[in-house]
């Protein structure tokens, strides 16, 4: 099957895949070749395609959609970023300043999104080993 992560300024990937895994409104769900139809709404959270081989692609998605047909998977997404487009040292900043905003105005729901979008981007990038205190 194809996958493929969209955003509005450009595809970010498109390739074979062997399968799809996302989160989705109702929980994790993961894509096969053969497939049903399928659309559903997407969180910020990680994309994983397994590609042939020992290969994985993961994406960072700050909401859109996923979308099944005809044997290809689309990621639709306003905000996304492969995880070697992820810049380290300004999502770890980002997370830092959130957990210390939030610390300080625990029901800011926007301080609590900005914060699980930096980790998010830790994760998909392979460094959400943490250097601040605990949330």
């Amino acid at each position: 099957m194809i996958a493929q992560v969209v955003s509005p300024e450009r595809v970010l990937y498109k390739g074979d895949a062997e399968m799809v895994v996302c989160r989705t409104s109702d929980g994790e769900i993961a894509f096969l070749p053969g497939h049903v139809p399928f659309v559903g709404a997407l969180g910020i959270a990680k994309v994983r395609i397994l590609v042939p081989g020992p290969e994985e692609v993961a994406a960072a998605v700050h909401g859109g959609f996923v979308e099944v047909a005809h044997d290809r998977v689309t990621v639709l997404s306003d905000v996304a970023e492969l995880a070697d487009q992820v810049d380290v040292v300004r999502a770890r900043t980002a997370r830092d300043a959130a957990a210390d905003r939030l610390r300080h105005d625990p029901e800011n729901t926007e301080v609590a999104e900005a914060l699980a979008r930096a980790e998010l981007r830790l994760e998909v990038a392979g460094a959400a080993t943490s250097s601040a205190a605990t949330y």
